[in-house]
């Protein structure tokens, strides 16, 4: 960002400010904030605002003065557009085929087909262009915090082993899920002695509030810097690997409803309510040995040719040849074909779901008929399935995923403040 642009923004919203302006003042007048070469009209304030007292007054929660709301609906606005800018400025662009990949994937985990999931979206007074642009943002935010922030992120055996001695252990913190309320009274990068006793005062006369009886999600939404104040402060479920380090230590000797004293973290003064927990199942997985014959069309073999030459080598295996044999000869896994077509032992989740599916779905040494999926066409054996307590495995594949996590949310809220600290923002108080 220039400093001419600075200037500019300045001066525009001089003239907002300004009394005598004629006409041109009037054209002006809407402009709730500048932020960097952009800006944020009050009828943008308004609808964002009017959606969140709608989601508020569906969650039976007390609302706050709409001036308060006015003032974190308009925060949140002022620090998406910055990402929004950074991300064009990076060059992140999100095409039409992954948008409506997107939401094809939205529709079908909501059990809609893509028209359903249209009409839904209308019913609820959003149009599907309109639903379009916000995942657009959103993915292209998603993908400049990956770039900024993910990328960076490691997360190491040693620190899983480390965290397991500690803190991990069965029985412990991290069989337990907590559901937590979080609010951050925010300290900006060398704040003064000052303003750290100032946001402490702030902190401990929240705490005290909240002990009295005071609603946790209206206090969140009024007062909160956090990300999640709009959402009443709701962390939702974590066990504890996922909080963050800076109270994360403490959440386990919390009972339910009990409000924690303010934390203390580079980013601020952190207020933490137990809403409640609950205990975690051992986990049990199926595993299955399986192989297959792929046949993948072109422009010679189209989907019914390939279906045809599929179900003829079922045949063939159901008179007795051998089925490792064929695969050798036919399968266009060349990777798989040199094992007789076996891909060993599989999890959940390794195979594509269509290939899951029907695989799931055959008894042992039963033959399927002919199977698509992004692949081509299969033709699918199962040889052997076992159950097992996957305990161990599957607890340190959630530690190191929740570590990461962890890591990742500690930087991106440091990252955020620093972004919203460091830009140019100017805000219009008449608007307010």
């Amino acid at each position: 960002m220039s400093r001419h642009t600075h200037i500019t923004a300045a001066a525009l919203l001089a003239l907002v400010l300004g009394t005598g302006l004629g006409l041109h003042a009037e054209t002006l007048d809407g402009i709730v904030a500048v932020v960097e070469d952009d800006v944020i009209l009050e009828q943008e304030l308004q609808k964002e605002t009017t959606v969140i007292m709608q989601r508020i007054a569906a969650s039976k929660t007390q609302m706050p003065p709409e001036s308060v709301l006015r003032k974190q609906v308009l925060e949140k606005m002022i620090v998406d557009k910055l990402q929004r800018q950074m991300a064009e400025r990076a060059g992140i662009s999100v095409s039409d085929d992954q948008l409506n990949s997107s939401a094809a994937d939205i529709a079908q985990r909501n059990n809609m087909t893509l028209e359903q999931f249209r009409g839904e979206l209308e019913k609820q007074g959003m149009t599907y262009k309109a639903f379009l642009d916000n995942m657009r943002d959103e993915i292209a935010v998603n993908q400049l915090r990956g770039r900024e922030i993910g990328g960076r992120i490691k997360v190491t055996e040693q620190e899983v082993d480390h965290y397991l001695e500690t803190q991990g252990k069965v029985g412990t913190d991290d069989t337990i899920q907590y559901h937590l309320g979080h609010i951050l009274i925010a300290i900006k990068e060398g704040a003064s002695a000052d303003d750290i006793q100032k946001a402490q005062r702030e902190a401990n006369e929240l705490v005290a509030k909240l002990r009295g009886g005071a609603e946790f999600a209206q206090a969140a939404i009024s007062h909160s810097d956090d990300a999640n104040a709009l959402k009443g402060g709701d962390l939702g479920w974590r066990t504890a690997s996922t909080l963050p380090t800076v109270f994360s230590g403490g959440v386990s000797q919390m009972h339910t409803g009990e409000v924690s004293e303010p934390i203390r973290s580079p980013s601020g003064f952190h207020i933490i309510k137990m809403f409640e927990n609950k205990g975690l199942d051992n986990h049990v997985i199926t595993k299955t040995k399986v192989r297959h014959i792929l046949i993948k069309t072109n422009e010679l073999i189209d989907d019914a040719e390939a279906q045809k030459r599929l179900f003829g080598l079922k045949a063939r295996v159901l008179d007795g040849d051998d089925f490792a044999v064929l695969a050798r000869s036919h399968s266009d896994d060349k990777g798989s074909a040199l094992k007789g077509g076996s891909l060993d032992w599989v999890s959940p989740g390794d195979l594509v779901k269509p290939f899951e599916e029907a695989m799931n779905h055959l008894d042992i040494k039963q033959v399927s008929d002919p199977v698509q999926s992004q692949f081509g066409w299969h033709l699918i054996q199962v040889l052997d399935r076992e159950s097992k307590d996957n305990s161990v495995e599957y607890h340190r594949n959630q530690v190191r995923d929740a570590l990461r996590k962890r890591k990742i949310e500690e930087e991106t809220e440091l990252w955020i403040r620093r972004v919203r600290d460091e830009a140019y923002v100017e805000i219009n108080p008449a608007r307010l």
